[in-house]
Formats: C-alpha cells, sequence, structure tokens
C-alpha cells in the first residue's frame, strides 16, 4: 500500500499542475494570447536555460550513458517503421498515415517527460534525462518529418535542406542541451553570480510548461476517428516503453538509467505533433485528438510503469 502511495505522489502532482492549467483556461483567468506567449516564453528561454542549467553543473562521464542513448533512438527508429508500416498495410490515406505514426512515437519529453523524471528521481535524473534528451530531440524531430513527407512524396510537397536545417540545428532545446554537454565535459567553471540567477530562473520551467500543457488542453480535439486514435496512443503509451525497456535490458542499461529511458518512452504524444501536422499536410484533428487520448491515459501507464519500476527495486 505504501509503494502505490509513494508513486501516486510522483505521479498525480504533475498531472495535477497539468489541471491548472486547464481549470485557468476554462475559468478565463488566462486568454489565448497569454497562452501562445507563455509557450513561447516556456519553449524558447525557460525549458532551454533548465537544460544548460542542469547539464552544465552535472559530472558528464557519471551522467551520460551511450547503451541508453543507443537504445532510445533504436527503439524510436522501430516504433517509426512498425507504426508507419502498419499505416501502410492499412492502406490508411497519406494525410492519416504519417500523423498515425508520428502519434506513435512522438513523445512529450522536454514538458511531460522531464517534469516525471524529476518528481520521480530528483536533480541527478533530472540532469541524465536532460543530457538524453539532447540526443533524442534531434531524432524525434527527424522521424516526424519523415512521417509526414513519406506520404506525400510523388506530390507537390517537397523539403530542402534549409528545412531540414532548421528542424535539428535550429532547435533552442537541441542548442540548449548540447551547449549544457560541452560545457559538462570540459569542466567549464560556472560563476556564482551566473549560477544563483540560473538557479532562479530556471524554477519556473516545469511548472510553466505543466500549465502550458494544461492550458492547451481541450476534448473538443478528442474527435474523428477514434479506433485510429487509440491504437496510437496504445502503441505510444504501452508497445513503446515496453519494446524501450527490452532494448535497454539487453544493451545492458539498468538502475537509474534503465528507468528514466522507460518514463521517456512512455510520455504522452507531443503537443508539437499537432503544429507539424498542420504544417506538413497531415491529419490535424486525428493528431489533437492522439495528443489529448495519450495525455489523458499516460496518468494510469505512468503509475503502472512506475510500480513495475519501483517493485524492481528501480
Amino acid at each position: 500500500m505504501k509503494l502505490i502511495s509513494d508513486i501516486l505522489l510522483i505521479v498525480l502532482p504533475v498531472f495535477l499542475v497539468v489541471s491548472v492549467g486547464s481549470a485557468l483556461k476554462l475559468t478565463r483567468l488566462v486568454n489565448t494570447e497569454f497562452l501562445f506567449q507563455l509557450n513561447r516564453l516556456v519553449y524558447y528561454l525557460a525549458l532551454p536555460l533548465l537544460l544548460f542549467y542542469k547539464i552544465s553543473t552535472a559530472d558528464f562521464s557519471t551522467s551520460f550513458n551511450s547503451a541508453l542513448v543507443a537504445g532510445l533512438m533504436i527503439s524510436i527508429t522501430a516504433a517509426f517503421v512498425f507504426s508507419y508500416g502498419y499505416g501502410v498495410m492499412r492502406s490508411y490515406p497519406p494525410s492519416i498515415r504519417g500523423t498515425f505514426s508520428q502519434g506513435a512515437f512522438r513523445g512529450n519529453l522536454a514538458y511531460i517527460g522531464l517534469a516525471m523524471v524529476y518528481n520521480a528521481y530528483g536533480e541527478k535524473g533530472l540532469a541524465s534525462a536532460g543530457i538524453l534528451l539532447g540526443f533524442l530531440v534531434p531524432t524525434l524531430n527527424f522521424f516526424s518529418v519523415l512521417a509526414l513527407i513519406l506520404p506525400h512524396r510523388n506530390g507537390t510537397q517537397k523539403v530542402g535542406g534549409i528545412f531540414w536545417i532548421r528542424q535539428i540545428c535550429g532547435n533552442p532545446l537541441i542548442i540548449a542541451s548540447f551547449a549544457g554537454i560541452t560545457w559538462s565535459y570540459f569542466h567549464l567553471p560556472m560563476p556564482g553570480v551566473i549560477d544563483s540567477a540560473l538557479h532562479i530562473i530556471t524554477g519556473m520551467a516545469l511548472p510553466l510548461a505543466l500549465l502550458s500543457i494544461g492550458a492547451a488542453f481541450s476534448f473538443t480535439r478528442l474527435r474523428g476517428d477514434l479506433t485510429t486514435t487509440v491504437l496510437a496512443a496504445a502503441f505510444k503509451l504501452v508497445v513503446l516503453p515496453f519494446l524501450t525497456c527490452l532494448l535497454l535490458v539487453v544493451f545492458g542499461v539498468r538502475g537509474q538509467d534503465l528507468a528514466i529511458g522507460v518514463l521517456f518512452a512512455g510520455a504522452p504524444t507531443a503537443t508539437a505533433a499537432y503544429i507539424m501536422a498542420q504544417q506538413m499536410q497531415g491529419d490535424a484533428e486525428l493528431s489533437g485528438s492522439i495528443i489529448m487520448l495519450s495525455t489523458l491515459l499516460s496518468v494510469v501507464t505512468y503509475t503502472i510503469a512506475l510500480y513495475c519500476l519501483k517493485t524492481i527495486g528501480l
């Protein structure tokens, strides 16, 4: 019984903050324009600074696990191949095929994944997760774009080199993560004044990120083809974490790193998937449904995942 209560103390606070964001929107204490600016603040300032600060002040040699990075990259690649192949096998229309595939593997690592790891494993876990995020965000961006352009490869949609550079190299989370990795790897000193300032500023990152997720939550998006939505959510929340766990065990990953890998793999579909579906001829309605359903169900799947992890002592 104590184990269950300990797990709920990890999971429920994260989603309680998400629900506060939803309540702010419903009660109209904040408006759409404010939420747009809030999301920009989180994405371009708060989270990048958090990642840089936690990674740069961590010991790279103890926080970086190459087997963990490789295992998650392979599991994401496999999830893309299987989900896209399933869409082809089911003869999904191009707009649905790419959207289904993206929804099945692209997790909300920065907003919900990091918050869950921090709540479960504290500062040390957050530093390891931040380094991991630096390698996974480019991977997720690459396969997301691939999933959405492949169904239209014989059409008019063309993606040039500039677009790929923007997606991979222009992402503030990628830039911040690799800046932090460089700082940590070379053991560069952090001036006391900057350290104190970053400590204050980065304290707002995860709370604001979760409020932003909640404020964007809307049951009106949960509509359309619910069968396809459920399949994508199940793949994202159940199949991908299970596959990742198996791969990491085979790769020799154990302890806290194994738990971080499973929690990252089990993150619900990222809200960025909706924006990309809109921009790249995907089915935005289906994408919104997958995001909403996977976020709702992740309360349950995260609880089960943490129960399994804690049962084996992680």
